[in-house]
């Protein structure tokens, strides 16, 4: 069952939009090395999102039912999701292999604030990793389930679920009308808005993209990925200062992230997945950027307990890094303090 376009899931281009306000864009990355701390590394582009409703001869049965979108990852690539552009306050959790990438618990659904099992939006401009406390994440890196490399498999046990898992809350309808009221006064107070001119953030994006090309011929399942740990980055996941009863009872948008091998990719969609990611040496000695974010006005989570013993990738798959050049003191750059609607996802069972 699609929801309406003024709700639930919708994709726009390569971004993901949940509820009213929440727009998610999956970047390709460096994979940083397993041992270190470093800064954010830089975004290499988005990763592709196709709806899984669009290729029901070709994807597996048990992603049909599933629903939601599907992606190309490379064995031991890295992402991130960005957050840009979501406009009014959602607490979004994420899932990997339904294991929440916040507290380590298991996925419920439902919001916990013991320990809290969500990021606040748009509060939370990106998340890289899942959370390992002390203003650090640890990379997510796709890996084939089966290997018991995946946080799923370190965390519960079992790999039988892979991809990644995204729900929205909106603010319950008292809170959001008075930020909304607040947000209206704040807009007034900086620039009065042009007669005749549209309110902020109601712009139209890009189009949507044109038709995929035909796909080959189905096969009954295909190859099953999550995500594990890479190397540590700075990053804070940050503490929610609202009360409990500040967000909404049942979520605005769930969705089920599929990611797909790119020879899986081509036999479903039709299509090349992106070329393989860059050499992080390569990169570096190009003098190109990595960034460090820091704002003093959030609190940063406590680690979470269930995390703490999911080993890197490398553990199970080998260390297969060249030499690791790090970036000069002038590479790191230092980050601080409109949609259209698009085609709506089905959801399913998960």
């Amino acid at each position: 069952m699609a929801d309406e376009v003024t709700g639930g899931a919708r994709v726009e281009g390569n971004t993901l939009l949940l509820g009213e306000g929440v727009r998610i864009r999956f970047i390709r990355t460096l994979r940083l090395p397993e041992s270190g701390t470093h800064a954010l590394p830089p975004g290499l582009g988005e990763f592709p999102l196709r709806r899984v409703e669009d290729y029901p001869d070709t994807v597996p049965p048990q992603w049909r039912a599933k629903g939601g979108v599907m992606l190309p990852v490379y064995l031991r690539e890295a992402m991130w999701l960005s957050f840009g552009g979501s406009r009014e306050p959602a607490a979004l959790q994420v899932g990997v292999g339904k294991v929440c990438a916040v507290s380590g618990e298991r996925w419920t659904g439902r919001l916990s604030r013991k320990p809290q099992n969500y990021v606040v939006l748009p509060r939370q401009p990106w998340l890289d990793g899942i959370n390992s406390g002390d203003g650090t994440v640890r990379q997510f890196v796709a890996v084939p389930l089966g290997l018991g490399a995946t946080v799923e498999g370190q965390v519960t046990g079992e790999e039988t679920t892979g991809g990644v898992q995204l729900q929205a809350f909106a603010l319950s309808p008292r809170e959001l009308k008075k930020w909304r009221e607040a947000e209206r006064e704040r807009a007034l107070r900086v620039r009065p808005p042009a007669p005749g001119s549209a309110p902020a953030g109601f712009g139209y994006g890009a189009p949507p993209p044109a038709p995929m090309a035909a796909a080959p011929a189905p096969r009954a399942s295909a190859p099953a990925m999550g995500l594990g740990v890479g190397g540590t980055m700075r990053q804070e996941v940050y503490r929610d200062d609202r009360q409990p009863a500040a967000w909404a009872d049942s979520p605005a948008a769930r969705v089920f992230v599929h990611l797909v091998t790119p020879p899986e990719w081509r036999r479903i969609t039709g299509e090349d997945a992106p070329p393989s990611p860059v050499d992080r040496a390569a990169y570096t000695r190009a003098g190109l950027p990595w960034y460090d974010y820091y704002d003093e006005t959030g609190a940063d989570l406590p680690a979470a307990g269930p995390l703490g013993a999911v080993k890197p990738v490398g553990d199970w798959l080998g260390d297969d890094h060249t030499p690791w050049v790090p970036p000069v003191p002038g590479q790191v750059i230092p980050l601080g303090n409109a949609p259209r609607p698009g085609e709506p996802v089905q959801d399913g069972d998960w």
